[in-house]
């Protein structure tokens, strides 16, 4: 891994920087080039934009670690106001949480609990959640609870799980959830992960991601490629050409505030595009991130700060 890149995914973990970043109202604006907003308004006024441009879209209320069932409980009112709000508005739109925003630390039942009951109102709207994959200490307790719930009663098949090629352990997962006919989001990975359980050179992410791709999109389950990089999107659409597999049978994801003329480009393509769009107060460990995925964007966030 790159320094740049373990630089930034360090600064992400840095609770003190966090708490001075989330309360400056400079960096909070320069925030808003990756987050939606604060409210849920904010991130459906994006949704809603992004639907007229022929993008489908996932919402995520950002926040992380919560130390409290009270805490885990306003979350899992706040994604139920959510996909209210999705149908009512008759948005083209999903969301997407974390374990660690609905409990996963305080105990597994508790978080069991709320992804199932957001699953079934999910389910009850035709809708879907999508468990987001966190750092390594809860790869196994998020894919051993997307498994247990997916096709329990009143889920169906409305939840889904994210893998990250970077890790070895990653293609079993695959096969794993492919078998049970669970959807799939396959994204790099944004985590600091040691070299014993996850690639640390790009050209073997990249193999694995490209490896894994081709495995998703001849399951026949609907899955979603999560990347910006432009050489596998090319791959991806080569491969499915060669195999005479349909555009409407995946989708690319893509991140707000990331190469949007990309995402339109694909959806004027035939592609369909999926953006994940995030809100909240919480924003901190997300943004930075984003950062170390692309220096482009850390030379966004200096010339806006040098703007102030």
């Amino acid at each position: 891994m790159n320094v740049f890149r373990s630089t930034f995914l360090s600064l992400s973990e840095m609770h003190g920087l966090r708490h001075l970043a989330e309360n400056s109202t400079v960096a909070r604006n320069v925030s808003r080039r990756f987050v939606a907003g604060e409210s849920v308004q904010d991130a459906l006024k994006v949704c809603n934009e992004a639907n007229q441009l022929g993008l489908a879209v996932t919402l995520d209320a950002l926040g992380e670690n919560v130390t409290d069932e009270a805490r885990a409980r306003a979350t899992e009112a706040l994604y139920i106001n959510v996909l209210n709000q999705i149908a009512d508005m008759k948005l083209n739109a999903n969301v997407s949480l974390k374990l660690t925003q609905v409990g996963i630390d305080l105990g597994y039942g508790l978080a069991e609990s709320i992804v199932r009951n957001l699953s079934r109102h999910a389910c009850t709207m035709g809708n879907f959640v999508r468990v987001d994959m966190e750092g390594s200490a809860y790869t196994e307790k998020t894919l051993r609870l997307v498994k247990y719930l997916h096709g329990s009663s009143g889920v169906d098949n409305s939840i889904g799980a994210v893998v990250q090629a970077y890790l070895y352990r990653t293609e079993g997962d695959v096969d794993d959830l492919i078998a049970r006919g669970i959807r799939i989001r396959l994204c790099k990975g944004a985590y600091l992960e040691p070299e014993t359980i996850a690639f640390p050179d790009k050209r073997d992410v990249d193999a694995n991601y490209v490896r894994l791709m081709k495995k998703m999109l001849t399951s026949g389950i609907f899955h979603g490629l999560a990347t910006h990089d432009e050489a596998i999107i090319r791959e991806a659409q080569e491969f499915a050409t060669k195999r005479r597999i349909d555009r409407s049978s995946f989708e690319f994801q893509m991140l707000y505030g990331i190469r949007r003329d990309l995402q339109v480009s694909l959806v004027q393509q035939g592609f369909r595009v999926r953006v994940y769009v995030p809100f909240g107060d919480e924003w901190y460990p997300y943004f930075m991130r984003r950062l170390a995925e692309r220096p482009a964007n850390a030379l966004f966030l200096a010339k806006n700060l040098l703007r102030q």
